[in-house]
C-alpha cells in the first residue's frame, strides 16, 4: 500500500516488539497520522505512535470513515476488526497483527500494528500455493466467517510467516465465507487445527473469548461464531465453497 505522507522519523513496523508491548503501546501510545493509504475503501491512515521510547507505525481506521454497507450494520467494521484480533490470538497462530479498540484524532476506531512485509514476496505465487500459515489461515476465515480475503490482505514477512488483514467484513450470522483460499476445501482438518477448534470452543463456551466478543459484536454473531467451530469439529473438514454465494472476493488480489 502508498501512503499520502511520510513515515515519522524513527517509526519501526513493531515487530520487535512482543504482543503485550505491542497492545500497551497501541492503546496508551501518542497517535500521529502521517499519511492516507489511498487504495482502501474505507478510511485508513498511516500513522506513528509513541510511549516513552517505544515508537511504531501502525494504521487507524476511523468509525467515522466506514462506508456504509448493505449486508453489515453501519459503524461496526472496527469492532469487527478488533474481534477477529481476539480470535486469532485465542488460536495461537498469529495471523493477525496486534489490534485494539481507542480514540484517535478522528474519534474512535481501530488502530492495528503496522507489518513490513518481505518486497520480493510473490502474491500470486502465494495465493497458489499450500504455504502452512496459509492453511491456518484458511481455518481461521472460516472461524470468523471473512467475506473477503483477497490476495492483497496477505501480508508475508522475509521470514516466511504471513499475516492477513481488513478483517472489517467478519462475523455475520450469516455464511458470506469469500476467499481465493480453497486450496483444502474438502480435505480433512489438520490434527493441529482440530486441536486449535477444540480448546476455542471452550473459549467460546466459558472463557474470555466468549465474554470478549460479546463486548464487540451482536449476540446472534457470536453465537453463529460458536456454530461455525462446533460444525468444523463436526464435519471435520475445511468447508467447499457456498453455492449460493461468490466464492472469491472481487478483486481477488
Amino acid at each position: 500500500m502508498t501512503a499520502e505522507g511520510e513515515p515519522t522519523p524513527g517509526d519501526a513496523d513493531g515487530l520487535g516488539l512482543d504482543d503485550e508491548s505491542a497492545m500497551r503501546l497501541l492503546r496508551e501510545g501518542r497517535l500521529e497520522v502521517a499519511g492516507r493509504l489511498v487504495e482502501a475503501t474505507n478510511m485508513t491512515l498511516y500513522c506513528s505512535i509513541r510511549l516513552g521510547r517505544q515508537v511504531a507505525a501502525c494504521v487507524y481506521k476511523p468509525v467515522r470513515g466506514e462506508r456504509p454497507l448493505w449486508d453489515f450494520p453501519d459503524g461496526t467494521l472496527a469492532a469487527r476488526e478488533v474481534a477477529a484480533y481476539e480470535v486469532a490470538a485465542a488460536t495461537g497462530w498469529r495471523i493477525v497483527p496486534p489490534t485494539v479498540y481507542r480514540d484517535g484524532p478522528f474519534g474512535p476506531g481501530m488502530v492495528q500494528l503496522w507489518i513490513d512485509t518481505d518486497p520480493e514476496a510473490d502474491l500470486l505465487a502465494l495465493v497458489r500455493s499450500r504455504h502452512s500459515g496459509l492453511r491456518r489461515m484458511a481455518v481461521f476465515d472460516a472461524v470468523v466467517n471473512n467475506a473477503d480475503r483477497k490476495g492483497g490482505h496477505l501480508l508475508p514477512l522475509p521470514d516466511g510467516h504471513v499475516y492477513g488483514v481488513d478483517h472489517g467484513v467478519c462475523f455475520s450470522a450469516d455464511d458470506k465465507l469469500r476467499t481465493v483460499l480453497w486450496q483444502w476445501r474438502g480435505k480433512s482438518l489438520s490434527r493441529e487445527a482440530v486441536t486449535m477448534l477444540t480448546g476455542l470452543e471452550r473459549e467460546l463456551e466459558s472463557g474470555r473469548l466468549g465474554r470478549r466478543l460479546r463486548e464487540l459484536l451482536a449476540p446472534a454473531e457470536v453465537e453463529a461464531t460458536w456454530d461455525r467451530v462446533r460444525r468444523l469439529l463436526e464435519t471435520g473438514i475445511h468447508p467447499y465453497p457456498s453455492e449460493d454465494w461468490p466464492a472469491i472476493p472481487w478483486p481477488p488480489i
